[in-house]
């Protein structure tokens, strides 16, 4: 997509909110000058005025009304007083005004029941409203971004939402049933890489490297090992046998996770974490 031309209005300075203004600016999507941000710490938003250039606002109510496109950028905890505070007194949308929210849980339907609440149905089809789910390799221009769009977004708005997260990363499209499996599998999903690399680091100093040497080459290799999955057009299974030799090394490391049914294990963990977010969200 071209830059955008949107006033584009972030409510919420945390990291993922100053990810997502910072890749936009980078990635030319959009100038300095288009982009307000929110937040309750002055001396954060002093910080983002300098960084970037943007203007800073602590009135959320305010910079939904006026900009275009209104990026929810707060934990999921504050949207009921984040919702509250923009829809006091009711709200008018005289202009078209996209919504998109990455609080991880809150589903379409309870931003339409506050933000639709005193709009008639022409006002309501002009505020689309779209949840997204990005991750945290975002913040170095590396997410997987899962976002569904509710009924009111047209094809623009999905172009828009895709422009901005794909200034961070990849964007799939989804129905929103099958957010709470993006959010486990993508959303969550960093943390099984960590914890993966957390164990590789501890297994190369049990095997005698010092910490330092075992974290360059856990890195080293996880990194080598995507990038020759995204570069191959085999299934992981395949390239895991390939390096599998009968009686050798990694035959000897595969036995012992197949035996503690590690395979196993991460599956049940990501429905785990699929169903958690299914609690979440109702």
């Amino acid at each position: 997509m071209n830059r955008l031309d949107h006033r584009i209005g972030v409510v919420g300075a945390g990291n993922m909110g100053e990810a997502m203004m910072g890749a936009m600016i980078r990635s030319q999507l959009v100038r300095p000058e288009q982009v307000c941000i929110s937040d309750i710490r002055p001396e954060r938003l002093l910080q983002l005025e300098k960084a970037y250039g943007v203007s800073t606002t602590d009135d959320n109510r305010s910079l939904f009304m006026n900009n275009d496109v209104v990026v929810v950028a707060v934990k999921p905890q504050q949207i009921d007083a984040l919702l509250d505070e923009i829809t006091v007194g009711g709200i008018a949308v005289c202009t078209r005004k996209l919504v998109i929210s990455i609080a991880a849980g809150i589903t379409l339907k309870r931003f339409e029941d506050r933000l639709y609440a005193t709009l008639d149905e022409a006002a309501r089809q002009r505020l689309p409203i779209v949840r997204v789910m990005p991750n945290t390799p975002a913040l170095v221009l590396a997410g997987m971004t899962g976002m569904s769009p509710n009924a009111n977004a047209a094809e623009a708005d999905v172009a828009v939402t895709r422009a901005i997260f794909e200034a961070m990363g990849r964007v799939n499209q989804f129905d929103e049933k099958d957010l709470d499996a993006v959010t486990a599998l993508s959303g969550s999903g960093p943390a099984y890489v960590f914890y993966l690399a957390e164990a590789m680091i501890a297994g190369g100093v049990a095997a005698g490297l010092d910490p330092d040497a075992a974290a360059t080459l856990s890195l080293a290799t996880l990194e080598g090992a995507v990038k020759l999955m995204a570069a191959s057009q085999e299934p992981p299974e395949t390239l895991r046998q390939r390096v599998t030799s009968p009686g050798g090394t990694t035959e000897a490391a595969v036995g012992i996770l197949d035996r503690a049914q590690v395979h196993q294990h991460i599956v049940d963990a990501i429905v785990a974490a699929a169903e958690r977010a299914r609690e979440l969200s109702r």
